[in-house]
């Protein structure tokens, strides 16, 4: 009755019935010994040592292949084209004729300046007589002075006319082979612009064809000029070394992104920059056998440019970034506490960062468990994960066990 009459009073008093039993709760399940939580257990994570190592520095950049001679074809006379002898498409050997012009015309001109010059020549003995009797009577004062001079002038008129027509019948010979279109270079001929019975003139601005050597092939890439700098500037700073005197070779990628099974070798870099890229030209000279390459062809060049002898290669996985962008990384110290270290990085190699500070050799940097972490805490090393995504675990479960 006690109770019943305390619980009369609680309800009257107005004190909700859940409260009390709140309070009363504590009392009922508390065992007396007063003794605080176990802590919990310390974090795992999996790290990798950083070592030194010599790696070589490439710089993949786009270009676009050209060809190693161009010859366009055009006619040096004027005439009707009475026959192309070539397949288009099909390689050609330098000299190989391509095109007939019509020679008549020009085999008549030949044959008049020759014409001409046998006229001339014929007329030089009987003038050159006479000039030399003028010269004997000249001595027996039987002939004026003037009338010697005459002679002896005719003389030379005669000789000046026969270099004349020497000269014509050369150049009547050379229109003439040049009624024969001939291949100047070795390469592959593409199509024709003109057709058997077409009007021609000399050094008419539409070609003809035109032949390209594709073996070997260039290809031609840009590179800014901040990035030769930065080059120059490394090398100098001793932080890159090459190989003196030795040629560069370089890879290509085709535009699918396979690789080009040549390699190619750097013959030289432009002298000028773009003013309205700010890049220059790179030419290299790749072999093409097989004609896989192709004039215009996008590729992607692979260009060395030194040796990092004690480089520091850190897995992408274990850096991270703060607030303001700065790349920072966890390592786990001697006593197996975090400290966190500022990072400069320098490009990504594959799947890996090239470290210029923040890290030192021997380091063990965390690639698995650092949402898990924050310095100055201890933490125990687990081995990597192999080919494993980040969260899962690569031990057995014990709820799982039994």
């Amino acid at each position: 009755m006690k109770l019943n009459k305390n619980w009369h009073t609680t309800l009257k008093t107005g004190i909700p019935l859940i409260l009390v039993l709140s309070l009363l709760l504590p009392l009922g399940c508390d065992n007396g010994h007063g003794k605080q939580a176990a802590p919990g257990p310390v974090p795992e994570v999996a790290t990798v040592t950083i070592e030194a190592q010599r790696i070589e520095l490439t710089t993949e950049l786009p270009g676009r292949t050209a060809a190693y001679r161009v010859a366009d074809i055009r006619p040096q006379v004027n005439g009707i084209l009475q026959k192309r002898l070539f397949q288009e498409g099909s390689d050609v050997k330098a000299g190989q004729l391509l095109y007939q012009i019509d020679p008549a015309p020009f085999q008549v001109a030949l044959d008049s300046a020759k014409a001409s010059l046998r006229k001339a020549q014929a007329a030089l003995p009987a003038i050159r007589s006479r000039a030399k009797r003028f010269k004997q009577l000249l001595d027996q004062k039987a002939v004026s002075q003037q009338d010697y001079d005459d002679a002896a002038d005719a003389v030379e008129r005669v000789l000046a006319e026969i270099e004349y027509w020497k000269a014509a019948v050369e150049g009547a010979r050379i229109d003439l082979g040049y009624t024969r279109v001939s291949a100047p270079i070795s390469g592959r001929i593409g199509r024709s612009s003109v057709t058997d019975g077409a009007l021609v003139t000399a050094y008419q601005p539409t070609t003809l064809a035109t032949i390209q050597q594709l073996d070997p092939i260039y290809v031609d890439v840009a590179q800014s000029s901040a990035e030769l700098l930065s080059l120059k500037r490394k090398l100098e700073a001793g932080r890159l070394s090459t190989n003196k005197g030795a040629e560069t070779k370089v890879r290509i990628l085709l535009e699918d992104g396979t690789a080009y099974p040549l390699e190619g070798t750097l013959q030289f870099r432009e002298v000028t920059v773009d003013p309205t890229t700010g890049s220059f030209i790179l030419r290299i000279v790749v072999p093409n056998p097989e004609y896989v390459l192709l004039p215009g062809m996008f590729v992607r060049a692979i260009i060395p440019e030194g040796f990092v002898e004690q480089a520091l290669l850190a897995p992408q996985q274990g850096v991270s970034r703060t607030p303001k962008g700065e790349p920072v990384g966890l390592i786990v110290d001697d006593k197996g506490v975090v400290q966190q270290r500022t990072l400069t990085l320098d490009r990504a190699i594959d799947n890996q960062w090239l470290v210029l500070s923040g890290l030192s050799a021997g380091e063990r940097l965390i690639v698995e468990g650092m949402m898990n972490v924050r310095p100055g805490m201890a933490v125990k090393i687990i081995p990597l994960k192999d080919n494993k995504p980040d969260g899962e675990d690569q031990r057995s479960n014990p709820s799982d066990a039994g």
